[in-house]
C-alpha cells in the first residue's frame, strides 16, 4: 500500500501546496474547486516526478517550521540594521566584506536553501558556490568582524539545515 501511495503522490507536500494554491486562485471555496485542486495536486507532481529523481529521503517538517520562524525574525532584524547602516554610516566608513563560508552540507536542496536564506536576509548576498560545492561566497554590506558573520551563518542556519535534511 505504501509503495502505491508513494507512486501516486510522489511529493505529498507539493500536492497539498498545489491544491491550496488552486483554491486560493479561484477565490471560491467549494467542494468542486477543492476536488479539482487535489486532482491537479496529484497529476502535476506525478507528471513531473521523472525530473525529480534525487528528492530528499528524509525531511523534518517541524524543524523546517522552526527554521522558517528563525529566518523571518532574522529578516525583520536585518531590515532594521541595514536601514540604520544606510541612514547613519557614510559611504566612506562602510566596511563591506567577501566571506568564504565552508559548507558541511551535502544535499543540493539544503545548500540551495542556505544560499537563498543568506540572500533573503538584507545586507548579505550569496554570490557563488565553489565548483565542488564545499564553500559559499557571501558578500556582506557592512561588518567589523567577517569571522563572526561566517560563524553566525554556520551556527544559525547551516546547523539547522543539517538537522532538517538528515
Amino acid at each position: 500500500m505504501t509503495r502505491a501511495l508513494r507512486w501516486l503522490i510522489p511529493h505529498p507536500f507539493l500536492t497539498l501546496l498545489l491544491a491550496i494554491v488552486w483554491v486560493l486562485l479561484q477565490n471560491e471555496v467549494s467542494a468542486g474547486m477543492a476536488v479539482f485542486g487535489v486532482i491537479l495536486g496529484v497529476l502535476i507532481p506525478l507528471a513531473t516526478s521523472v525530473w525529480w529523481p534525487d528528492r530528499p529521503t528524509s525531511f523534518h517538517m517541524g524543524k523546517m517550521v522552526r527554521y522558517s520562524l528563525v529566518v523571518m525574525w532574522d529578516i525583520m532584524v536585518a531590515n532594521v540594521q541595514v536601514a540604520w547602516v544606510v541612514l547613519t554610516v557614510p559611504n566612506s566608513k562602510l566596511k563591506p566584506a567577501w566571506i568564504v563560508v565552508p559548507l558541511d552540507l551535502v544535499a543540493p536542496e539544503a545548500i540551495t536553501m542556505l544560499a537563498g536564506t543568506i540572500t533573503l536576509t538584507p545586507g548579505t548576498v550569496s554570490a557563488d558556490l565553489s565548483d565542488e560545492g564545499h564553500s559559499l561566497l557571501v558578500h556582506v554590506l557592512h561588518t567589523d568582524d567577517p569571522d563572526s558573520v561566517r560563524d553566525d551563518i554556520k551556527t544559525r542556519y547551516e546547523a539547522r539545515l543539517k538537522e532538517i535534511f538528515t
